[in-house]
């Protein structure tokens, strides 16, 4: 998983069990269906007990395992916020803030009453635009409040000198989640894109316009998306790492696309740079040529639309509620989360690392720190182990690549500095105004590292985030505190479940430092060749073999798995699932074969990684992965790999003719 690379656990997949009183305590296998072989689906054959009985909350989108685990995380955070906001808590403290912007989020009556209030002077100001310029104006100002609209600008490493941070500028500018969703034709996706136009519809109408109108505002904002659209790179396209990289003299820019004002809208941010990277180019020519030809009274329709619905969700219920109708056409998601799950989220989001110094002193034993590193180390050495006997790579590369995985830098629990939340203003009864000022933070802390020397220190989530990710311009692998906890992670558990389920996590992290993105980085950060030009090709015929057995996987009627957009992920799970069962065999466990509750330590292994990927989700949200999400459904992150590893056809017996066997020479191996 990267940035925003989410996984989650099932807490109640497994039950504690008394062995004979002489032995340790150890986890039960619970819930195996012998009816189906496990050479035919691993995965069902270890969770279709579950799946057939397990429950979707009405507000959620699906349950078990991966990123909904969340749901669990948010109501333990639910509960640390409700006391702290019943608190007397000094102001200015952590807890004043993270408790007040709480209880301001629960006081529903109140943000009811104000309905729309708060957006009255951004809709005035956007009235008042009467030139290009002054739409420029208007879009920085915002942006310094973290409100995305046209230009997409962020301050992160350079790629070609890692050590140090540079202005970035995206593709934005629409509404759906990929450029495919104005595209497309059949059933499903016109079905959404019929919910996006309504909300949109009722956007306008909840501000103030007749039906009529909104609706004809709809349609214009809308065809304008549809435009910018066109010069949006795919999903897949996205994942080339040089094709998304274009530094660029701010001078140049200014003289190739002259209509946007570049000069003057990086000075209102604040922005001092002479170069940067236009990511993808072909958005910005587009907008370049689009505010020319587009009216500039449409121009602030669309404007509109974007300012309201970035704050609809802080807004009263109507708002709230038709937010949630488009959400609903996308995910399936029956009913709304409750408000408590809800401001949860959003005090994470916004003051996360103050949250998560009161999380991680009632979640995260320090003992969970050593024992996870023991297990990174583990892991690294059967890596190190792995790349010496690959034969299909010269030793030269061998000897980088090894320099290179000995140089990650290894982030388990929570930052050893935390940030500080100084310049967030929060009152209790201002929830919206609350928004404001943490975005608004959000956007100066990230100003303050153009030009800066990148901190090897920060880290891109939450501590309490069930997450773990892998940051390739820094070389290193994060796993914050909400991961490690059963049945991922548990200090009573016996090896054989701990590198089964956080060690399969561990291999994957730092398997994507070699994946086909990560393998573009040098142990630096920086994008560079450490390879011969032969190795590398063998290496690009590795990854294509992922790509071609994945495409073949059908997850929902005939939509099958987007192999080049999950390539990455796919490579990283089939050679961290390797990875994790080599560090198990040097346990003293993996040199066993005492069985446990009639399975043996091997078979153990393979049921925890079954089971951490167990996961029931509505059909609406699985065709929302598929089309989005670098990941494979769960089913194929068990599947998948398991029918490429030969200790896994030892375990269960798999023969020819089962559906996951797949003859040697055909079976993947790239780490």
């Amino acid at each position: 998983m990267k940035n925003w690379f989410l996984l989650s656990l099932f807490l109640g997949s497994f039950v504690a069990c008394k062995q004979q009183s002489d032995e340790k305590s150890f986890i039960a296998i619970e819930g195996i269906d012998s009816t189906i072989h496990p050479g035919d689906n691993f995965y069902n054959y270890v969770n279709l007990k579950w799946y057939d009985t397990a429950q979707i909350p009405p507000s959620q989108s699906g349950v078990g395992a991966y990123r909904f685990m969340n749901y669990q995380q948010r109501l333990k955070l639910q509960g640390i916020l409700d006391s702290v906001s019943k608190s007397n808590n000094p102001a200015g403290s952590l807890e004043q803030k993270i408790g007040d912007f709480f209880a301001a989020g629960m006081d529903t009556n109140m943000i009811d009453q104000r309905s729309f209030e708060p957006l009255k002077n951004g809709l005035q100001r956007i009235d008042a635009i009467s030139s290009i310029a002054d739409m420029t104006t208007f879009i920085a100002a915002e942006t310094k409040l973290s409100n995305v609209s046209l230009i997409d600008f962020q301050v992160l490493a350079d790629q070609e000198n890692s050590s140090m941070n540079m202005g970035h500028i995206y593709q934005t500018g629409i509404g759906m989640p990929d450029k495919d969703y104005y595209f497309k034709t059949d059933t499903a996706t016109v079905a959404i894109q019929q919910a996006y136009k309504k909300y949109l519809t009722d956007l306008f109408t909840l501000t103030g316009s007749d039906p009529a109108l909104a609706q004809k505002n709809a349609i214009l904002v809308y065809d304008i998306q549809k435009q910018l659209a066109t010069s949006h790179k795919t999903n897949i396209e996205l994942r080339d790492v040089k094709g998304n990289f274009h530094k660029l003299a701010l001078a140049d820019l200014n003289k190739q696309q002259p209509n946007i004002g570049w000069a003057s809208f990086f000075q209102q941010l604040g922005a001092t740079m002479d170069t940067l990277d236009v990511a993808q180019t072909g958005y910005y020519d587009k907008l370049n040529t689009l505010f020319k030809t587009i009216p500039l009274g449409d121009w602030k329709t669309y404007l509109k639309a974007n300012y309201i619905s970035n704050y609809a969700d802080y807004l009263s219920k109507p708002f709230v509620n038709s937010a949630f109708e488009y959400n609903k056409a996308l995910t399936g998601q029956a009913v709304q989360k409750t408000r408590g799950e809800v401001m949860s989220g959003v005090v994470d989001t916004y003051l996360g690392q103050a949250l998560g110094q009161l999380y991680t002193k009632l979640y995260f034993p320090e003992s969970a720190k050593a024992r996870m590193l023991e297990l990174v180390n583990n892991l690294q050495k059967a890596f190190s182990n792995r790349v010496d006997k690959l034969d299909w790579m010269s030793d030269s590369t061998k000897q980088k690549a090894k320099e290179k995985l000995f140089a990650i830098t290894k982030k388990i629990g929570y930052p050893d500095k935390w940030r500080e939340y100084n310049n967030v203003t929060i009152v209790k009864n201002k929830y919206f105004e609350n928004v404001v000022s943490a975005a608004a933070n959000n956007f100066q802390y990230n100003l303050a590292k153009l030009g800066k020397p990148v901190d090897k220190t920060e880290w891109f989530t939450t501590p309490s985030t069930v997450t773990a990710y892998n940051n390739p311009y820094a070389n290193e692998i994060v796993f914050p505190a909400g991961i490690l906890q059963p049945p991922y992670f548990d200090n009573n558990a016996d090896d054989a479940l701990n590198y089964g389920g956080i060690g399969m996590v561990i291999g994957h992290e730092m398997t994507h430092t070699f994946d086909d993105q990560g393998a573009q980085f040098d142990k630096n950060g920086n994008v560079k060749s450490w390879w011969t030009p032969q190795d590398y090709e063998k290496f690009k015929a590795k990854t294509q073999q992922v790509i071609d057995l994945y495409s073949t996987f059908t997850v929902l009627d005939s939509m099958h798995i987007k192999g080049a957009l999950t390539v990455g992920e796919n490579t990283a799970d089939i050679s961290g699932v390797a990875v994790a069962y080599d560090a198990f065999k040097m346990t003293k466990q993996g040199q066993d074969t005492t069985r446990i509750g009639g399975f043996t330590p091997d078979q153990r292994f393979f049921f925890s990684i079954a089971r951490i990927w167990r996961v029931k989700m509505k059909d609406e949200y699985l065709r929302f992965w598929v089309n989005n999400d670098p990941h494979s459904p769960p089913m194929w992150r068990v599947n998948g790999p398991l029918m490429n590893m030969a200790a896994f056809y030892t375990s269960f017996n798999v023969q020819p003719g089962e559906k996951l066997y797949l003859e040697e020479n055909k079976r993947i191996k790239i780490w």
